[in-house]
């Protein structure tokens, strides 16, 4: 295991939450082992580790990205992480609508209402 590797497993982990960690983890097979060991050393090793701006900051814009580019099957995971990057709510809804000027408000919709049932959901767990 690289160094790279074992700073993005922390960061990861601080990010998603062991429990999210450690079930794919559980689902790794050697068809996706590559691909795993690929984006824990570079998204979460190199890219969410650095320090250069705070994870509030690297979570607002993940989820920017993520909806402008509707990839929409990650959102509810990075919307979940808010619990501990320190996004709030009003960070989630601030990104999206610069989505909608900026990207199309079709995916900012969208991107809103998984984040509203991401949130609903994450009220009733606690």
């Amino acid at each position: 295991m690289s160094d790279r590797y074992a700073v993005g497993m922390k960061t990861r982990r601080a990010v998603l939450g062991d429990s999210h960690v450690d079930r794919a983890e559980a689902a790794r097979t050697s068809l996706d082992d590559a691909f795993q060991s690929l984006i824990t050393e570079t998204a979460w090793g190199t890219v969410w580790a650095s320090d250069a701006i705070s994870l509030r900051e690297r979570s607002m814009l993940t989820l920017a990205l993520l909806a402008a580019t509707g990839n929409f099957d990650e959102i509810p995971m990075h919307i979940r992480a808010t619990a501990r990057t320190g996004a709030s709510e009003q960070d989630v809804i601030e990104a999206f609508q610069h989505v909608a000027i900026y990207a199309g408000v079709p995916k900012a919709n969208h991107a809103l209402k998984l984040a509203k049932e991401t949130f609903a959901e994450m009220k009733e767990g606690s």
